[in-house]
């Protein structure tokens, strides 16, 4: 015998107003930015962690408390079950982006020593290693919350996948500009580099551990590994002693690597080869007005 199921009642008028994807967009950017801005206060404030592993633990500490809010915010504002960061197989994903992120920096530095830009002079040690832990865990983790698990899901809910990508890209840029050090092709190499890539690596999973991992591998690197300014910061004291010296397209400048003609190439061209294999699985998402 046949059951017929009873229609869901239509949610109210503000319920869909409240989750209709512009909204919910700008309320969780809103709410995670206020809480990544915390997040860097809470960790950066007490000087008795300062230096030591304290501070890296504080921060993963705020990092967890950022995923757990987004879960809440998941179940409670969007009426959705949280998928972005789910944890079946999360380890397997932040582990590949760690090392993808890791290999693709190192890639770059080779490159650009290649072409006599940058030397070795030698090992320090510890050097800032806490602080550049602290930062790739802050920037790592709730940078992808908010420009892909926020900006770019919804954007891509509203204008389809190469919308989201795009505009996601080139947000992520400009609000590089403020850095110091920074200049228009900084931003430029930044979107295109990273927007391209992170994007890329949100969309193959449709989760956030494996661009989480990549995003803090490649901050970390370059801070703590190779002693290069992350993003126009002042160049840290990381574990090797290294000089940069050429023009401002094979070196970055004052920005470091990032805005480097060889970063824009080798980290678009890795991002350009993630989209691939995501067209390959599955095909891009269509704008919701040609969505049936």
């Amino acid at each position: 015998m046949d059951t017929v199921e009873t229609p869901k009642p239509r949610p109210s008028l503000p319920l869909r107003i409240l989750r209709f994807p512009l909204v919910l967009m700008i309320l969780g950017f809103v709410l995670f930015s206020v809480l990544y801005g915390l997040s860097a206060f809470v960790a950066g404030k007490p000087q008795l962690i300062h230096h030591n592993p304290g501070e890296p633990l504080v921060m993963l500490v705020m990092a967890a408390l950022g995923v757990v809010i987004y879960k809440f915010f998941q179940r409670w504002v969007e009426g959705r079950d949280d998928r972005e960061f789910a944890l079946a197989g999360a380890g397997g994903e932040l582990g590949r982006g760690l090392m993808f992120g890791f290999l693709l920096f190192c890639a770059v530095v080779v490159a650009v020593m290649l072409a006599g830009g940058m030397k070795i002079e030698g090992l320090r040690g510890m050097g800032d290693l806490w602080a550049m832990l602290t930062m790739a865990i802050a920037s790592g983790l709730y940078e992808e919350l908010i420009f892909r698990g926020i900006v770019f899901r919804h954007l891509e809910t509203m204008l389809g996948s190469w919308a989201a990508l795009a505009i996601t890209s080139a947000f992520f840029g400009i609000a590089h500009i403020f850095n110091p050090g920074a200049t228009w092709f900084a931003a430029f190499a930044i979107a295109v580099e990273a927007g391209i890539l992170l994007g890329a690596a949100f969309m193959l999973t449709r989760r956030l551990w494996m661009a989480a991992g990549l995003h803090a591998a490649w901050n970390f690197t370059q801070g703590w590994v190779f002693s290069v300014p992350v993003s126009g910061g002042k160049a840290p004291e990381g574990l090797l002693m290294t000089s940069r010296d050429g023009a401002e397209w094979l070196i970055g400048g004052d920005f470091g690597l990032e805005a480097s003609a060889v970063a824009l190439v080798l980290a678009t061209l890795a991002g350009a080869l993630l989209l691939r294999k995501v067209l390959a699985h599955s095909p891009a998402i269509a704008p919701m007005w040609a969505q049936h």
